[in-house]
């Protein structure tokens, strides 16, 4: 089977490549330099050129809030682009598999929790990732508009929970939670900085699962991809508060300082836990624990950066 897949440098591609099942796929990851994402005609004569068995859709802008609220324009319109260009051109070339990935970002900010798939536009987005969750739902909609028209198209939406883990991002400034606190407490802890600062009370709750977990789903659709929903969540069933992985995280590296908070700073939705019921009838589950998932990445982190 001959894979197209985007994004194959971001941690999602890395980790798709780095799961052993990959060997029997052909996959084709061009660089940037080789396919320009933001020109459509280029990614549709790319496509025409290679003519992949399926699309997987990975590629994105991402960050955590501090680089969605300095950035929400690119956010939204790097995001856009991208999605538009690779679905369109995927249609009007003929190939009838795509698998985009979603964002339990697109769900609203108020909808209850466990987040159904149903409820995706059903309400007011979380205002400090908007841009980030409009382009993923356009993208999502135009999968399902195009497989409505026209059945043989097969243009479908994983939507994960929060991932981390190896080939992660570890600046503060534009990471997700679990390798920017990575990145703090080890930093926090060379300096013996005694007290470290949560943004809000910590108590929201979120649900992240590692990279390696995903990539083993993304595995699973490839070679399930006809009993896969049209849109689906992939997640873990549980999450955990912002404090608590703080704590996680300081058993990991190793930090025994304190932890305060800053009510002033914004601390996101109070929980994004995804409904995992298609996920089970799907019969696909995650299997590593966060302590171990921690671990994990941050020895990763060590490698690369110490």
């Amino acid at each position: 089977m001959r894979i197209l897949l985007t994004g194959g440098s971001g941690m999602v591609g890395k980790n798709f490549f780095e799961h052993p099942q990959t060997s029997a796929f052909e996959v084709l990851s061009p660089t940037r330099g080789k396919l320009n994402l933001f020109d459509y005609i280029a990614v549709e004569n790319y496509i025409h050129k290679v003519n992949p068995d399926i699309i997987i859709h990975a590629a994105g802008k991402v960050g955590g809030i501090e680089a969605n609220i300095s950035s929400p324009v690119a956010f939204l319109v790097e995001n856009l682009d991208m999605g538009r260009n690779i679905v369109m051109a995927a249609r009007n070339v003929g190939v009838t598999k795509l698998l985009n990935l979603g964002s339990s970002c697109m769900y609203p900010h108020e909808a209850i929790n466990p987040l159904k798939e149903e409820n995706i536009l059903r309400g007011e987005l979380e205002p400090t990732n908007e841009g980030y969750a409009l382009a993923k739902i356009m993208t999502t909609r135009l999968c399902e508009y195009i497989s409505r028209e026209n059945p043989r198209y097969q243009y479908k939406t994983l939507v994960p929970c929060n991932l981390y883990g190896r080939w992660d991002k570890f600046d503060p400034q534009y990471g997700h939670l679990i390798p920017a606190v990575i990145h703090k407490l080890h930093q926090a802890k060379k300096i013996g900085k005694k007290e470290v600062t949560i943004w809000g009370d910590g108590t929201a709750k979120r649900e992240f699962m590692n990279a390696a977990d995903f990539a083993d789903a993304l595995v699973y659709a490839v070679n399930n991809f006809e009993s896969l929903s049209p849109v689906m969540n992939i997640g873990l069933g549980y999450d955990y508060s912002i404090n608590e992985y703080y704590q996680f995280i300081a058993n990991t590296v190793g930090y025994n300082g304190t932890f305060i908070h800053d009510i002033s700073k914004p601390a996101g939705m109070k929980q994004k836990l995804v409904d995992i019921s298609k996920q089970r009838a799907w019969k696909w589950q995650a299997n590593m624990e966060i302590q171990e998932g921690i671990a994990k990445t941050y020895a990763f982190y060590l490698e690369r950066f110490e």
